[in-house]
Order: C-alpha cells, then sequence, then structure tokens
C-alpha cells in the first residue's frame, strides 16, 4: 500500500474496499436518515458516532468553511481529480435535504477545474422542478453536464432502506437524469437476492451507463444461495458484448474465485472512470 495516501478533512483517498467505488471521494457529513438495514457504516468503525440525522463534520464551523477547505484541498490534488473523478460520498448520502446544498456546490466547483464528479444516492426527491429548472439555466451545469454522473444504490428491497426513497422512484429518477444528458450508475450492492438484482439491472439497462456490482460485507459465504448466486454470475458472464457495462467488486469475484484479468467483454476494471 502507497504512503503517500492524501487524507484531507474534505477529500480523501479511500482504501480497501471503498476505493474499488472511486479512488477519490469526499465527505461533509457523517450520519445518514436513510436507516438501511446493512448500512456499513452502521456496523463498522464509524458506528460508535453513528447518526441516523447526517451531522457535519466537527472539523468543519460551518457550510461556507467546509466550501473554503473542500477548495483549498481540490486544488492542492486537481490533477489526479481530473485523472481519477471524485465521488460523494460513504458516510452519508450526499443528496439529503441537510447535504444537497454541499454536494451541489461543491459539483460546481469541481466543474469549474474540469474534475469528474459521480453522486452515489438512495434518494430522488432533490429531482423536484426547482432543480431542472437550475440546471437549465446555469450555464455551468449546460457545458460541462457531461462530467456529472449520478448513481443510484439499487437492491430492490424498500423494507431494508425505511428512510430511502422507493425503488421505483430512483429508477424513474436514473432515467430522467439520463434523458437530460448526464451519465448514470447504479450500485448493484449489497445483492440481497441475485433474482432481484437481475430484475434492477432489467429494469434499467436502457438508460445506465455502469453497474457497480458486490455482496454484502460483513457476512459469511453461507449467506449466499450459491446455486442462485452461481446462476446470476452465469447471467452476467454470457451476455452479449454491448448489452451492459459491468464493475465486478472484489468480494464478488473472490466469492468464485475469479481472476479479474480473465473478464472481457462487458467488464470494465477499477481504474474504468465513467
Amino acid at each position: 500500500m502507497a504512503t503517500n495516501i492524501f487524507r484531507g478533512k474534505a477529500i480523501y483517498q479511500p482504501t480497501g474496499k471503498a476505493a474499488e467505488y472511486s479512488p477519490w471521494a469526499c465527505n461533509f457529513f457523517t450520519g445518514c436518515s436513510n436507516d438501511c438495514e446493512y448500512c456499513y457504516c452502521k456496523r463498522g468503525v464509524m458506528r460508535c458516532n453513528w447518526s441516523n440525522a447526517p451531522k457535519l463534520k466537527k472539523y468543519f464551523k460551518d457550510e461556507h468553511h467546509a466550501l473554503l477547505v473542500f477548495l483549498r484541498e481540490l486544488k492542492r490534488n486537481k490533477d489526479a481529480l481530473k485523472d481519477a473523478g471524485l465521488l460523494f460520498s460513504f458516510t452519508t448520502d450526499p443528496m439529503l435535504v441537510e447535504t444537497l446544498y454541499l454536494t451541489i456546490c461543491a459539483t460546481e466547483i469541481a466543474l469549474e477545474y474540469d474534475i469528474p464528479v459521480k453522486i452515489l444516492t438512495k434518494r430522488a426527491d432533490w429531482l423536484d422542478s426547482d432543480f431542472r429548472l437550475y440546471i437549465e439555466e446555469v450555464p455551468l451545469w449546460k457545458t460541462k453536464r457531461h462530467l456529472v454522473a449520478f448513481g443510484f444504490t439499487l437492491t430492490g428491497f424498500d423494507e431494508k432502506e425505511p428512510g430511502a426513497s422507493l425503488t421505483d422512484e430512483r429508477i424513474d429518477a436514473m432515467r430522467e437524469l439520463h434523458d437530460l444528458g448526464f451519465r448514470t450508475f447504479a450500485s448493484i450492492e449489497p445483492i440481497l437476492t441475485p433474482a432481484m438484482s437481475r430484475n434492477m439491472m432489467a429494469a434499467t439497462r436502457d438508460f445506465c451507463d455502469l453497474y457497480m456490482i458486490g455482496l454484502i460485507s460483513g457476512k459469511d459465504k453461507d449467506f449466499y444461495n450459491r446455486s442462485h448466486l452461481t446462476l446470476f454470475c452465469r447471467w452476467l458472464l454470457t451476455r452479449d458484448p454491448g448489452y451492459f457495462r459491468v464493475y465486478l467488486k472484489d468480494s464478488f469475484l473472490d466469492y468464485f474465485d475469479i481472476p479479474r484479468e480473465n473478464l472481457c467483454g462487458n467488464f470494465v476494471s477499477r481504474d474504468y472512470n465513467i
């Protein structure tokens, strides 16, 4: 592991499983009202400080200070960020009512420096008429929309994500954003049942530019029905080239002992930038 990992107060380089989603990320808040049953933050190293309401990280005096820190850290790493892009966020949902303002402001700062942005959310309620009007009127969003990718976690089990938008609402939002000219991606992680994950992909294939697929964390291999997961794996591996674009996370490949270098066709590598 490299020793020169950048760990700023807003922008940082994730390690471990998070790094598979993006080599660079931004967290302004901790805590999340989606209250997902399987959330790794609630069970992992953050569990002692976790809250069902997002809270600005203690280092930041207020939102203005958070943006100043973000800008300073972005300028320091702008060349690397241009190459790899920046993801919002791992320690909250970046499109909650409480987090949306900072996410949009920071995205616009990144776009001014031609830095690609990925936003991963379980919310769809922010995509209202006011937001659509805003992105149509602000020139930055018109000219650099191609640098923004909106992602939605799609497990297909609303009861396990009680505070999030309904799955159908997320799918509708993905379709609309794709029609507006944004890149879109889906996090099929965690797979809760292989059949539902396949349904999620079938429902979104026409307007999803990338699927990121992984197993649930913190569970042993017996969590899954191996034959069902094997059928899903076979379905993924036998689609015609161009059917979809997929990143299989290490958790999935390790389960089947598949070397990443053996993948081809519809599958992308870790350094793929949507």
